[in-house]
């Protein structure tokens, strides 16, 4: 009799284990859409009465279709992850160094042995709609396919045929450096089953025009819940936290929903706008990292009512608190210095920043090397801040009228790099930073 109840004890754990187990599952698979917040019913695109939201805008309505589909590519804010740093547009190479191994982004040119070349409409629907790969393997989800299949058919090939009509750049693909399991392509197949809808962008009656177009430029073509939105265990975005905040290529993609604290609530549509089109709004800072790309080779190219559609709709989007803290103020408040103890900081500071920065974090000459009111100088991990230091704003010639920022990695080590991030955001920002020389070491593996 004993034994007969141990063995109904342990099978009860079992089961209890087990539902517990699908009920996590489940609750990460069935969530709502990545619009489904909205008040209203989504249809299908030929039932909508109203002008389409997908295609190119009303500004271009009469344009060539060679300058359309380039539009629509800079929607979909193809070259950014296409492109190696210092390499050839869309010939791939870029690495995206993730928790499981480095994946090496393809060449998208046209050239047949290493690129799409060869590719048809179909295969290329395939890989856009379903991460599906022409000889059948299946893409991991870095590539936003799950986002990219709202993409209308129309669309998609528009991005095809722009590919197909630059010059064909010969360089091979590198290989992913991914360890058993991750490197068994074939679970994406699951993958996709649970977390790709493989449907088409369904706009909702009852909102307006302008919203359903800032819905299909932010969730299928701009897919920026793809570094704004926490994901899930499953590596699938977690709708429920939509716009919480997120990661991108070692950066913090920081909280886009309308949370008045950590997101972008207290912004103003001007901000908004400003930050979008140009890359920096008065007060917000300058966009950088990813986002830097994102705004050089996409949003800054956007017509004003495209620009005004993404404003809209990411207004409508309901507040996610994070964790992240309160911001200090705004210049030209009175920085933190008591009970600074960071004497490498401060003499990296020194000699280095405040002639750009300025001693109050106002901005020496330039308005936008503001410290003080900046998310990334308010974040206590100073991750985006050590990033900057090592990288810098981008390479090239500064874009949009703002000053580049040059990159200190080859000069400062890491014990000095970690010392003058954090410096920086415990005299400027709301709660400072703990950074070591070995988590400087992680980040410039992410280089």
């Amino acid at each position: 009799m004993r034994i007969r109840k141990i063995v109904l004890s342990i099978f009860a754990v079992f089961v209890a284990a087990g539902v517990a187990a699908l009920g996590v599952i489940g609750w990460m698979v069935f969530q709502p859409g990545p619009y489904g917040f909205a008040d209203g019913t989504p249809v299908v695109l030929a039932d909508y009465t109203n002008a389409s939201p997908t295609g190119v805008p009303v500004e271009l309505a009469s344009a060539d279709a060679a300058t359309k589909d380039a539009y629509i590519t800079r929607m979909a804010d193809c070259e950014a992850c296409h492109t190696a740093r210092g390499g050839q547009p869309f010939a791939g190479g870029r690495p995206f160094v993730l928790p499981f191994g480095t994946i090496y982004t393809p060449n998208i040119t046209p050239d047949e042995e290493t690129g799409i070349g060869k590719w048809t409409d179909a295969q290329f629907l395939n890989a856009v709609h379903r991460g599906i790969a022409p000889d059948g393997s299946r893409y991991y989800p870095a590539f936003p396919y799950a986002s990219y299949t709202l993409l209308t058919d129309q669309d998609a090939l528009a991005i095809k045929a722009y590919l197909f009509a630059l010059k064909p750049v010969r360089q091979a693909n590198k290989p992913n450096t991914f360890a058993f399991p991750f490197n068994q392509r074939w679970l994406m197949a699951i993958w996709a089953t649970l977390f790709n809808p493989d449907e088409r962008f369904r706009p909702v009656p009852e909102q307006s025009p302008e919203w359903n177009r800032g819905a299909y430029l932010v969730e299928a073509a701009g897919h920026c819940g793809e570094c704004h939105t926490p994901r899930n265990l499953l590596q699938a975005l977690d709708q429920r936290r939509k716009f919480g905040g997120g990661v991108a290529e070692g950066w913090n993609a920081y909280n886009i929903s309308t949370d008045k604290v950590s997101g972008v609530g207290d912004w103003s549509a001007e901000q908004l706008t400003a930050y979008l089109s140009t890359g920096y709004a008065h007060g917000r800072g300058v966009a950088s990292g990813p986002m830097g790309e994102v705004v050089e080779l996409s949003l800054a190219h956007l017509t004003p009512s495209d620009t005004g559609a993404i404003v809209t709709y990411l207004k409508s989007v309901p507040p996610v608190a994070s964790n992240l803290p309160g911001l200090a103020g705004a210049a030209p408040a009175t920085p933190q210095v008591a009970g600074l103890d960071n004497p490498i900081g401060k003499r990296m500071f020194e000699g280095n920043c405040a002639s750009c920065h300025a001693w109050t974090g106002a901005g020496a000459v330039r308005e936008e090397a503001q410290l003080t009111g900046v998310r990334a100088v308010n974040d206590p991990s100073g991750v985006n801040v050590a990033l900057m230091v090592l990288n810098g704003s981008g390479a090239g010639e500064p874009w949009a009228g703002h000053p580049t920022m040059p990159g200190f990695g080859r000069a400062y080590s890491d014990t000095e790099v970690a010392a003058v991030a954090n410096y920086v955001t415990a005299r400027f920002g709301s709660t400072p930073s703990a950074l070591t020389p070995a988590d400087i070491a992680k980040l410039r593996e992410m280089e």
